[in-house]
């Protein structure tokens, strides 16, 4: 996944989006993402969410409870990581996780180690976010759905009392560009073929089209309020399209955002 376009900062960030809770005990998660940050210089963010894809957690022998537990789990977990990530000791014993007089030194570099969270639920999600997190990821929706997301976020921040220009917003989008209009056209018939009625919503969540289109679409989303936009690179994808994001929009994204 190629790094997030931010509008504030271009220094690289790095990070995983996102981790589920169920995957990893949180203790040692917190170790893991201390460890992250000493070795990128202060740059590791810690990405977190109540995971989807119950497949995988079957196929490698993790339970996957349903979606109101995986949640408890996920506001619970963060409790425990901020805990450990900025406190001397840590003692907690909840529903799901556990920690008695727990360290996690030596500490991360970052005074505050970032924690985000990932995810579109308007009632549990975006209000967990609101409520712990500083930052909140949102993958492969438009930049109308974006903004109307965005604006659901700022109603659960007043009502955490807490200032909603505190906590950063970012999204995801696949790498479906093209080098020229009528590659473009392929790859969205190519999409409206593979996708069927569900071809719109991958659309709109795609970078698609010229690099000129792709450009303004970004710019879309950070016109809604989006801090940075992350692209997902998944093979096979066009080099020479990749090449072009590289050279030309994010030239110009810069430049006009700066």
């Amino acid at each position: 996944m190629l790094g997030a376009l931010a509008a504030e900062t271009l220094r690289p960030r790095i990070g995983c989006l996102v981790f589920y809770v169920g995957y990893r005990n949180p203790a040692a998660l917190a170790k893991a993402a201390t460890t992250l940050d000493h070795i990128s210089g202060g740059r590791f963010v810690l990405r977190l969410g109540a995971g989807w894809h119950e497949p995988e957690a079957r196929a490698y022998g993790y339970d996957f409870p349903p979606i109101g537990t995986r949640l408890d789990m996920l506001e619970e977990a963060i409790v425990l990581i901020r805990g450990l990530l900025t406190q001397e000791r840590t003692t907690l014993s909840g529903r799901f996780f556990r920690v008695e007089d727990a360290s996690c030194l030596p500490r991360p570099l970052q005074p505050r180690l970032p924690i985000w969270v990932g995810g579109t639920g308007e009632k549990r999600t975006l209000r967990i976010a609101a409520r712990h997190a500083d930052g909140w990821n949102a993958a492969y929706v438009s930049a109308a759905e974006f903004a109307r997301l965005s604006r659901r976020l700022d109603e659960w921040c007043e009502r955490e009392k807490r200032d909603p220009r505190t906590l950063e917003r970012t999204l995801n989008l696949s790498f479906g560009m093209s080098t020229d209009a009528a590659r473009a056209a392929r790859v969205e018939s190519d999409l409206r073929a593979r996708w069927g009625p569900a071809a719109e919503r991958m659309i709109s969540g795609s970078l698609t089209g010229t690099p000129a289109q792709a450009a303004e679409k970004i710019g879309s989303y950070l016109d809604a309020g989006a801090h940075g936009v992350n692209v997902a690179l998944r093979a096979p994808w066009d080099a020479e399209a990749l090449d072009a994001y590289v050279s030309e929009v994010v030239p110009k994204l810069r430049k006009e955002r700066r």
